[in-house]
């Protein structure tokens, strides 16, 4: 560094999405615009390889191939109907499983290929200097596990007789409950590979479930029959029979969801970021907000929101805006930790928002047979309320660690939309066409053309025909993991049928709250509570769309059968399964934002959870009271107007009462905390009593906050006015320590003398901090950012 000059890591999003796989077929990212050093993955998956050469060019052919086929099943769906294509889909991803991700076990050193085996991915050392490591190419395993995949996954549909098996699809079908023996065969197979695959990209646990529910269906029948979960027990031909040759298994609504919507819109996605569009909505986030306190945790907030209508991973935009935005929160005087957490429920909010939802929501549309509009709008007020909590906890960030003002020289705002807001069109699009009757599916393949149109209005980032085959490749390599798990996810759902273990466990969770309560509304909430508690630990151990399919099955009905409206129990297993992205100890977004901004993990997921605590609280309140409804928007337009503004008043007492901060008035004690906890659960009752309780709690929270500085004020008013240290401000070598000398993380103070600010990388430099002080990333590309003095003394509110 030189004079006073720190370089910022440029954005991540000009290149391919973190933790969406890059296909062979993909251009070299811009000097420009680097993938962050830090290797990311998607929510639903583990690192998959970095294939190049010949095995790179077939796995991105294979996967354009499908892409294609997607795209045709839209417009000219194969006559056979939905079963057979989806038998066509999974032979065409599942086998590129094996080949795209590691299988992470050690082969003994006589197994030929083994010599192959690359060391895992662990990107570029801290120096600088590359380093040097073994191709990272399939074993002779993974080759003979991808063969054989692709055979038992077509042996329903290949016209060749085996006895009496085989002989094509039509007589597959005919055999259903009657299976031959090699039919019980190839469904077993398929059963071990699915389960393999699922352990290689999302882990053991997931696997270890499915293998659970697998043998309580087989050994079920040997309870004791007068247990509520004993069942009467299936052979294991039967098992296979609901596995492979029905509409409750492998081929169920989960694989039919993922083959049918959530690869249209990761194609979508994918096209999206190769157009400019991630790195336009960062830009444009950065630009909006310039100058105010808080202005570099509005940037974080808005770029994740924006970004994740590209990614629809939490972890991927959690780290992607981190790569931009964590220069600047440091610099502002955010500790490494707040600001790792704002940026993980930032992140975490791209899977809760509206257009592109995370994949669970295209499941719900399907179990509850409506419209994915319709899922989009019971969706529009709770995102309202997350965002409004995450931007108020950042302006009492704010002012709790009395942040600089940081400027950021970009581009106008007004500019920036000018010259590529077109960028949005393709999203608008999408709602206007659900909204006049089109489908999810033909408005998602009208919207990635229409962006693919528009990315020629770009020099940069227009799609050529071999960079447009990228993208098509790389969203479907993005929906290998989500397959898997939709697939595997069939085991559960099938199980579940053929048990009744859904209306057992319902049955029992009911009469668990009934134990301690006969009041209707006490066992309401204590089911409530129970299931928002089961739900959060499923999610520890699960992916998302795996966690919600299975919340779905076993949960879901006792919400029911207390007379929970369906969409509002939908959309409470739905919020409570993505939330498991910042509930520690795993909060898979908050790692990814610990990692970028150095700060300590638990820590960093704890102030995630504090800034996502609405997200935990909103979906109670869909389900505890007739009123929560309003809250997704059905009910009579007042309705939904009031209890949206209710929500919004309680949303802000939670943000006091974790923040410890009353906007306007000043810091919070015990007292004022306490009350506006209080008045936040009151609020979200939306009941008239407990809004009228909750309204008076929040008016006593204000008065006891504002004796109290009136009691502070006779201890300052008369004493000599601030002043700001003269001495040299040094910044700490850990990440996040900008303050005094000896100060903590975060103790940023206005200084008039120099202050030693260090970079990204640990180094340190002098530069004036009244004044400008320039920050420009690698190669000029980018933001600029500039301290701004604040006024000394001035009372912070």
């Amino acid at each position: 560094m030189s004079d006073g000059v720190a370089q910022i890591p440029p954005t991540a999003t000009g290149g391919s999405v973190p933790g969406r796989a890059r296909s062979n077929l993909d251009d070299p990212p811009s000097p420009s615009t680097p993938d962050p050093a830090t290797p990311v993955h998607d929510d639903e998956e583990r690192p998959a390889r970095q294939l190049t050469g010949p095995v790179g060019t077939g796995v991105a052919v294979v996967a354009f191939a499908v892409a294609l086929l997607v795209l045709w099943q839209v417009f000219r769906p194969l006559p056979q109907g939905s079963q057979f294509y989806l038998i066509i889909f999974l032979a065409g991803v599942l086998p590129l499983v094996f080949l795209a991700y590691r299988s992470g076990l050690r082969a003994p050193g006589w197994l030929p290929g083994r010599a192959g085996r690359g060391a895992p991915d662990r990107g570029v050392p801290a120096g600088g200097a590359t380093e040097t490591r073994r191709p990272d190419r399939p074993t002779t395993v993974d080759w003979l596990l991808a063969g054989l995949t692709l055979l038992v996954c077509l042996y329903p549909v290949l016209p060749v007789a085996l006895g009496d098996a085989g002989g094509g699809y039509d007589a597959f079908l005919n055999r259903q409950g009657l299976l031959a023996p090699v039919d019980v065969l190839m469904g077993a197979l398929l059963l071990v590979l699915l389960v393999e695959a699922c352990r290689r990209t999302t882990g053991w646990i997931l696997p270890v479930v499915c293998l659970l529910f697998l043998a309580y269906g087989y050994y079920g029948g040997l309870l004791p029959q007068n247990w509520a979960v004993a069942h009467a027990g299936l052979d294991f031909g039967q098992i296979v029979d609901a596995l492979y040759n029905s509409a409750s298994g492998f081929y169920g609504t989960p694989l039919d969801v993922a083959a049918t919507y959530i690869v249209l819109f990761t194609i979508y996605g994918a096209v999206l970021d190769l157009s400019g569009a991630g790195r336009f909505f960062v830009d444009l986030s950065v630009a909006a907000f310039r100058r105010s306190r808080s202005a570099a945790g509005r940037t974080a907030v808005a770029s994740g929101f924006l970004l994740g209508t590209v990614s629809g991973s939490g972890t991927a935009t959690a780290v992607s805006v981190g790569a931009v935005t964590w220069p600047i929160l440091r610099r502002a005087g955010y500790p490494a930790e707040h600001a790792g957490g704002m940026l993980a429920a930032a992140g975490v909010g791209a899977i809760l928002s509206p257009p592109t939802l995370g994949a669970a929501a295209f499941i719900v549309a399907e179990y509850l047979d409506v419209s994915y509009l319709t899922v989009l709008g019971w969706a529009v007020i709770p995102t309202l309320l997350y965002y409004l909590g995450i931007l108020l906890a950042v302006e009492i960030d704010a002012r709790r660690f009395q942040v600089r003002p940081v400027e950021v020289a970009a581009a106008s705002a007004w500019r920036l939309l000018a010259r590529f807001g077109y960028h949005f069109s393709s999203l608008i699009v999408i709602v206007v066409l659900l909204a006049v009757g089109v489908s999810a599916t033909r408005a998602v393949v009208y919207a990635t053309g229409l962006a693919v149109l528009l990315s020629f209005l770009d020099r940069r980032h227009r799609l050529t025909p071999r960079r447009l085959a990228s993208a098509l490749a790389t969203g479907v390599r993005g929906v290998l993991p989500v397959a898997a798990v939709c697939a595997a996810a069939g085991i559960v759902t099938a199980t579940t049928t053929k048990t009744g273990l859904g209306a057992q466990f319902a049955s029992l969770l009911v009469r668990g709250a009934q134990a301690v309560s006969d009041n209707p509304t006490v066992v309401l909430a204590l089911t409530v509570l129970l299931a928002a508690v089961a739900l959060s630990l499923l999610g520890l151990a699960v992916p998302v769309t795996a966690s919600f399919i299975i919340g779905w099955v076993i949960i879901g009905p006792a919400l029911l059968a207390l007379g929970v409206p369906a969409p509002a129990a939908a959309m409470f297993v739905f919020y409570y399964s993505v939330l498991s992205e910042v509930t520690p100890p795993t909060a898979l977004a908050a790692v990814g934002a610990a990692a970028i901004t150095g700060g300590r993990t638990v820590p960093t997921m704890w102030q995630a959870l504090k800034y996502a605590l609405p997200a935990f609280l909103a979906p109670i309140a869909f389900v505890l009271t007739g009123p929560g409804e309003y809250l997704l928007g059905r009910g009579a337009p007042l309705d939904v107007l009031w209890a949206a503004l209710v929500g919004c008043l309680g949303v802000a007492a939670l943000a006091v009462a974790t923040g410890g901060w009353l906007l306007g008035v000043g810091p919070a004690g015990p007292a004022e905390r306490t009350l506006t906890a209080a008045a936040g659960l009151l609020l979200l009752y939306l009941h008239p009593v407990s809004i009228a309780v909750g309204v008076a709690l929040i008016a006593v929270a204000v008065l006891v906050a504002l004796a109290r500085r009136r009691r502070a004020e006779p201890t300052t008013a008369g004493g000599p006015p601030a002043t700001a240290p003269t001495g040299p401000v040094s910044g700490g070598s850990e990440p996040g320590d900008v303050g005094s000398g000896g100060g903590g993380p975060g103790d940023a103070r206005p200084a008039t003398g120099p202050v030693d600010i260090g970079p990204a990388g640990g180094a340190a430099g002098t530069a004036p901090a009244v004044g400008p002080v320039e920050v420009g990333p690698a190669g000029g590309a980018g933001p600029t950012v500039r301290e701004v003095g604040s006024n000394v003394g001035e009372e912070t509110r």
